[in-house]
């Protein structure tokens, strides 16, 4: 998708905005002209990547990844926990197409998203592009429309109708899947944006080339299907 570029309106003055993040205040930006994919980055593309140029991810070369919790099975053996999000479980072998590791019985979906920095960078400079900028990454998903919370408006649910993936029950025990996830979605799931563009908040976090801290961790946008109201 080409946009043209132009002045808008980033970051939010609203209260449930989080400064600490730089989120606020609300500031005019101009960024220039620039071409955006319409759906993250699917398995399967992640597949011809990989079929083509034999690139070993982060999951593969560390010999694991964090898992969520919820996604494993209930025998699964006890693994340690992130720091201050106990949810993520470190799982040995898990990888990009074998998402809960060897005893974990999940598969990679064809059409459902791929999330490491480095291998969404590897594969965006494979298809001579890039990751977009945080001020990029905020003018395509806003979709024209100037100091809304989401990209299709004001309303989270507008008319009651789930416009993305993110938890719907009690934070992290029980999804009830009102929007029809429990965990990722598809890339094409939901009504996309004025742009075009699919999921652009909710079903997983969406990288950007900035540092958030610098030499540290970079810029991630948009939530994912664990954002909830808690």
């Amino acid at each position: 998708m080409n946009l043209p570029g132009g002045a808008f309106s980033m970051g939010s003055d609203d209260p449930l905005a989080y400064p600490d993040d730089g989120e606020g205040p609300a500031r005019t930006v101009t960024v220039g002209a620039f071409r955006i994919e319409t759906t993250t980055v699917t398995n399967t593309q992640f597949g011809a990547f990989i079929a083509a140029t034999g690139y070993r991810t982060d999951a593969e070369r560390y010999g694991w990844s964090f898992v969520f919790a919820g996604e494993l099975p209930d025998v699964f053996p006890p693994t340690r926990g992130a720091v201050q999000a106990p949810w993520w479980r470190q799982i040995e072998g898990a990888t990009w197409n074998l998402p809960g590791g060897p005893l974990g019985r999940l598969t990679a979906l064809p059409e459902h998203p791929v999330v490491h920095w480095n291998d969404a960078n590897a594969y965006a400079t494979w298809i001579k592009g890039r990751l977009p900028t945080e001020v990029e990454w905020e003018y395509a998903a806003r979709g024209g429309l100037v100091q809304q919370n989401f990209p299709w408006g004001s309303d989270r649910e507008p008319g009651g109708q789930h416009r993305m993936n993110v938890w719907q029950g009690t934070f992290p025990s029980s999804n009830n899947e009102a929007d029809g996830w429990y965990a990722t979605a598809p890339a094409r799931s939901f009504e996309p944006n004025a742009y075009g563009l699919f999921n652009m908040t909710g079903n997983v976090w969406e990288w950007c080339s900035d540092w958030f801290t610098p030499g540290q961790n970079r810029v991630a946008k948009g939530g994912s299907f664990l954002c909830h109201e808690s």
